[in-house]
């Protein structure tokens, strides 16, 4: 039995709707990785989300607005890569990437920052229907940290999706992030499958902090 993943018809050996167990270990098996760590996360994690396609997923504990290097040509001038000033916010991408029929969903454990709120309120386009779509879901348990770029990339590691562990802004006040990307598939479907199941809220009903979560995932969907 396959779970059948819409953003790349892949199937996935976890299981029809990948119900997994939130509790597991793996067997040892080769898998290839890349390790990453300070303005590596840059380089790799934010610049592949912001050239998504299809699909962008993104746990995090802490969401905060995060900026990046503004690499547009401008008219009457050269492009510039980092030079001082030149930045957007990532929510300008993602409108954009959202009105080219990207689906991005972000899975998080607080509230997001007040100038993520105050940006978002600006991009009407995250909003808007039409060939995308932008979700924003809480759950307070969630800490584990990934970004899922078009099925097919995987981040895992320690940098939430923040100015500080990310953002391009941060040279000599980055936190110190370390992480590993990969494309293998199983791992791929493993961590997919994972992120799939809080998001639907498969574990709601037996999670022990329901009396206290401001808005359980099952009652939304």
């Amino acid at each position: 039995m396959h779970f059948w993943q819409a953003e790349t018809g892949k199937s996935c050996a976890l299981g029809a709707g990948c119900n997994l167990a939130m509790d597991f270990v793996r067997q040892h098996r080769p898998v290839m990785l890349a390790l990453v760590a300070g303005r590596g996360h840059y380089e790799t994690v934010v610049k592949a989300a912001m050239n998504a396609e299809r699909s962008l997923w993104i746990a995090t504990a802490n969401l905060k607005e995060l900026m990046v290097e503004d690499e547009r040509a401008r008219p009457g001038r050269r492009r510039a890569v980092g030079r001082q000033g030149e930045y957007r916010s990532v929510l300008e991408v993602f409108e954009d990437q959202v009105t080219r029929g990207v689906e991005i969903r972000i899975l998080h454990a607080s509230e997001p920052s007040r100038p993520f709120r105050e940006e978002m309120r600006r991009r009407p386009g995250l909003r808007r229907p039409g060939r995308g779509a932008f979700a924003l879901r809480l759950c307070p348990r969630v800490h584990f940290k990934a970004v899922i770029v078009d099925g097919t990339m995987l981040y895992l590691g320690s940098a939430n999706w923040t100015g500080a562990g990310l953002g391009a802004k941060g040279e000599g006040r980055r936190n110190f992030e370390m992480g590993l990307c990969s494309r293998d598939d199983l791992l791929l479907d493993e961590v997919q499958g994972y992120f799939d199941s809080i998001w639907r809220g498969a574990e709601c009903a037996s999670c022990k902090l329901r009396a206290v979560c401001p808005r359980p995932l099952d009652a939304q969907a």
